[in-house]
């Protein structure tokens, strides 16, 4: 019953998939598709369509069972590097290791699974938007049907406040607005028609059409439904949302190769390792056997994975007190590394609630300030405040505004919320600014008649009398056709004076230049025993009193986020299904690059990829796109080598969300298939909030980096030791299980330490990295050989000292243990500031965490040091206090050393960039 329809297009029943109904005539789509408008199909012929084109819902995808998707978790290559490590460590009868490896395992295939199951619900959302319900006509009859119920060729009613069951061709329209923001990212209702638009017409443009899924705000309009399930403009993202392959993380790309190397080198080592001392060192094979597996657990960071987990999870909370809900771990590097965000413009850098900014009178501009629905603001002329009492023509306009309006203002609690057309809404507060107190106007002008708006006329009109025995016509409409009704025009300090249309019509041009939806507003006086409005008493006799301009404002806090961004090295990009003059007047407000340029979808149609790639390098603004238009934007950026963070709302910005390496969704008024698409989602819809979570994104990314840059050097200089004893003959430093034991109590927890380190001074004055950049680079590998070198000296130092002055072989090497305990706790010192001195009050104060986790392996390490039990189990003697002073001077030499080499590296690197 799911099969989509595929009857050829010459079948007179069954519509064409690539037919473009709003390039036809109603007629003509009726006769296509074989229904008489009064009577709707049969009954008979519903089944036999139902039958072709199958139930009017959204099929869902064959996923893989639970227990295969849980097993996928452990497909991975350093899962079996620590599966591994576990079944050495088991051998070793190692138990506590080998528990923590397999905690380590276990807990990352739960949050993998759980994370996957829902980035699957995205699809569901979608599948959930479609309506409920139905009202159409069948056999002559009306009915109310489940909307799942619906075929091509049914005869749908559209009432305000109807969710749109299918798409459908417009057949009759009255005053008809749908709210269509979640396929095209308009703020306003799109006002409907029937009349066929060109072929070329984009989603937003196609006025006879009505698309599954939205809302009728107001009005009411009859259909003829043209497409079903996923032939509708909602099935067809649902496909293209199913078809996007979401990316895997640069962290999680550059991990796995680094698993897959590490992985290779340590087992390559130690084969050589095992043959040499077998065949050429003549040790024992068992013998030399448990030194290389200890040698090879040494050289695995299998505390890794969890410290890594932690990180991410520190961040998830941190994201959340700003106000970032994480929905998948890696996103959060993810975001700390992106070059660009793209994203929507309404209600998301806009707060998608009109606006009136501008109001033009004979012979005056005025400006005008507030924030959203609130009725409260300042009229401002030439940049200046104004008292509107001494513009008289203001309150009349005030008073247009709100008589002629069919909203209303409502607060609820702190906010202000809208019944109605939010640009009437709009209107209404502009009459508060303008000192007019509507509820009072309405009452002391009752409406007697009216001329309700049609997109045919273009103009409403009402008539209002007064307690006076005074009556009044207000009009309110489209500049064009409200000029053409007018012979006079009111000046700004109330004379009526003749009507000057060139002046009217520049003004108007100026102000949709702006990106403004502009309104003109008339009147005309009539007798009080005029008590019918009829066209006529329009036309011709209005007196203009001025325009209005609407515009969905930008937040105010967009403009410093923005700023931030720049700084940051993240460029800005808005793609957005609005118009591109509203599109480029909202990018100069909030300070977007090169505001001035803008590609619409048509002009993206007619680019190549290449041609594109390129214009991506300098345009900033793209109007009037279609889902696929943000998808390909989307992949173009990433082809250019850039890390794309997508932010959006609508359902027509899930495929790019879900495709974006970092997808953000509005938490507020974002669509629910929009967050089941996105990584993370925003609790307050507020842009800058983007810009925090970056911060935490950037600051997550240096902790990981910390916990790779102090873990790697150490495993490598433990590793070291036990090389350079099998290749050069010498008595071993410390043995296997020492070796594990330092595993086990520092890798863990002196490693969690730097996953709470905070945020450094410099991170958002920081360029982004490359979407290439190695996550082991070259100062690391030099940094590894550095401290490495250095801990073979500090180990083999002391240990030869030990000796010679006398002390017994298990004193040396517990006096080793120490020092490579000691050093491990200085290097963590070190690391915590990367890209500045380590050498400052802040960073030698540590944190609560690095403090704890110090005293825990202090513990720990005066335990296996001086407590009888555990010195039998580590072949340990107790450490003279003398010796245990000179461990530290080993540890503050080794911090000297290397914080001298960051310096100089530091000044050198500064200097290359000076010119």
């Amino acid at each position: 019953m799911n099969r989509p329809s595929n009857i050829p297009a010459a079948h007179p029943t069954t519509p064409s998939q690539s037919l473009a109904w709003y390039t036809l005539p109603a007629e003509q789509a009726l006769k296509h598709l074989g229904v008489d408008e009064q009577a709707g199909l049969d009954i008979a012929e519903v089944q036999a369509r139902l039958e072709r084109t199958g139930f009017n819902r959204l099929s869902a995808s064959a996923r893989r069972p639970a227990w295969r998707r849980f097993l996928l978790q452990f497909h991975n290559i350093l899962i079996y590097v620590l599966l591994g490590s576990a079944a050495i460590t088991a051998t070793l009868q190692h138990l506590w290791d080998t528990v923590v490896i397999l905690a380590v395992v276990v807990a990352n295939a739960i949050i993998g699974y759980v994370q996957e199951g829902k980035a699957e619900q995205a699809m569901d959302a979608i599948r959930n938007m479609l309506a409920p319900r139905a009202t159409v006509i069948r056999a002559g009859e009306r009915l109310g049907i489940a909307g799942e119920e619906l075929v091509p060729g049914d005869i749908v009613l559209l009432e305000a406040g109807d969710k749109v069951p299918a798409d459908l061709r417009l057949l009759h329209a009255n005053r008809l607005q749908v709210q269509e923001a979640i396929l095209t990212g308009e703020s306003a209702p799109a006002e409907k028609n029937t009349e066929p638009v060109r072929i070329e017409a984009a989603l937003g443009d196609r006025a006879c059409m009505a698309f599954s899924g939205t809302l009728v705000t107001c009005g009411q309009a009859t259909g003829v439904v043209v497409a079903t399930a996923t032939s509708t403009e909602i099935g067809r993202i649902s496909n293209l949302l199913s078809a996007v392959e979401p990316l895997t993380t640069p962290l999680i790309q550059q991990m796995d190769v680094f698993a897959r190397w590490l992985t290779l080198l340590i087992l390559l080592i130690a084969g050589l390792l095992l043959a040499y001392g077998h065949f050429v060192g003549h040790y024992v094979f068992t013998e030399i056997f448990m030194v290389v597996v200890g040698m090879s657990v040494a050289a695995i960071p299998e505390g890794l994975p969890a410290v890594l987990t932690i990180t991410l999870a520190v961040g998830v909370r941190a994201m959340a007190h700003r106000n970032a809900i994480v929905r998948r771990l890696p996103a959060i590097e993810t975001l700390g590394s992106v070059s660009v965000i793209c994203t929507d413009k309404t209600g998301t850098l806009t707060r998608n609630e009109m606006m009136v900014a501008s109001v033009v009178t004979s012979d005056l501009t005025f400006t005008v300030d507030g924030v959203g629905y609130q009725p409260s603001g300042n009229m401002n002329l030439a940049d200046q405040l104004i008292d509107t009492s001494h513009h008289p023509v203001l309150a009349e306009l005030g008073r247009a505004t709100s008589l002629c309006n069919d909203a209303s203002l409502r607060q609820h609690e702190d906010t202000w919320k809208v019944e109605g057309d939010p640009m009437e809404g709009a209107l209404l507060v502009f009459c508060a600014k303008a000192g007019i107190n509507g509820e009072e106007e309405r009452g002391t002008w009752p409406r007697t008649d009216a001329i309700p708006f049609d997109a045919k006329h273009r103009f409403m009109a009402t008539l209002h009398h007064n307690h006076d025995r005074q009556a009044a016509i207000y009009v309110k409409g489209a500049p064009e056709q409200i000029l053409t009704m007018c012979t006079r025009q009111r000046s700004s300090l109330g004379a009526t004076v003749p009507l000057d249309a060139d002046y009217w019509h520049a003004q108007a041009n100026a102000i949709a230049g702006k990106g403004q939806r502009v309104l003109a507003l008339a009147v005309r006086s009539v007798p009080p025993e005029h008590t019918i409005l009829e066209f006529a008493d329009v036309q011709g006799t209005l007196t203009l009193l001025g325009l209005v301009g609407m515009i969905d404002p930008p937040r105010p806090e967009t403009i410093q986020a923005i700023q931030q961004c720049q700084a940051a090295g993240i460029v800005v990009k808005m793609i957005t299904g609005d118009h591109a003059g509203t599109a480029c007047a909202i990018g100069e407000q909030i300070g977007l690059d090169n505001p001035d340029k803008v590609l619409t979808g048509n002009d993206l149609d007619a680019m190549n990829d290449a041609t594109l790639r390129e214009s991506l390098k300098q345009v900033n603004i793209f109007a009037r796109t279609s889902p696929e238009h943000k998808l390909r934007l989307v992949t173009l950026l990433q082809l250019n080598g850039m890390t794309v963070a997508m932010t959006g709302d609508g359902v027509n910005d899930a495929p790019a969300l879900k495709r974006a390496d970092a997808g953000i969704a509005m938490g507020g008024k974002g669509s629910e298939a929009a967050k089941e698409a996105a990584d993370l989602v925003l609790a307050d819809d507020n842009f800058a909030s983007i810009v925090a979570a970056v911060r935490e994104g950037r600051t997550v990314y240096d902790n990981i980096k910390k916990v790779l840059s102090w873990t790697l050097p150490t495993n490598a200089g433990e590793t070291m030791t036990l090389i350079v004893a099998l290749l050069f003959g010498l008595t071993l430093p410390v043995t296997a299980i020492q070796i594990l034991w330092i595993n086990l109590i520092t890798a863990i927890t002196l490693g969690i330490a730097l996953a709470f380190e905070p945020t450094e001074d410099n991170t958002m004055r920081r360029p982004p990295r490359s979407r290439q950049a190695p996550l082991i680079s070259g100062a690391l590998v030099w940094h590894m050989v550095l401290v490495s070198i250095l801990f073979l000296c500090g180990v083999y130092g002391i240990f030869t000292y030990a000796l010679d002055r006398g002390y017994a072989i298990e004193l040396a090497r517990t006096l080793a243990v120490n020092t490579l305990v000691v050093m491990e706790i200085f290097h963590l010192f070190f690391i915590r500031n990367l890209y500045g001195t380590s050498l400052t009050w802040k960073g030698l104060r540590g944190t609560k965490v690095v403090w704890a986790t110090i005293a825990v392996v202090t513990v720990a390490q005066f335990a296996i040091t001086y407590a009888p039990p555990l010195q039998a189990v580590f072949a340990t003697q107790a450490v003279p206090f003398k010796d245990g002073l000179l461990i530290i001077a080993v540890g503050i030499a080794l911090f000297a050393i290397i914080e001298i080499e960051k310096q100089l590296r530091l000044r050198l690197t500064e200097s290359d960039r000076q010119p």
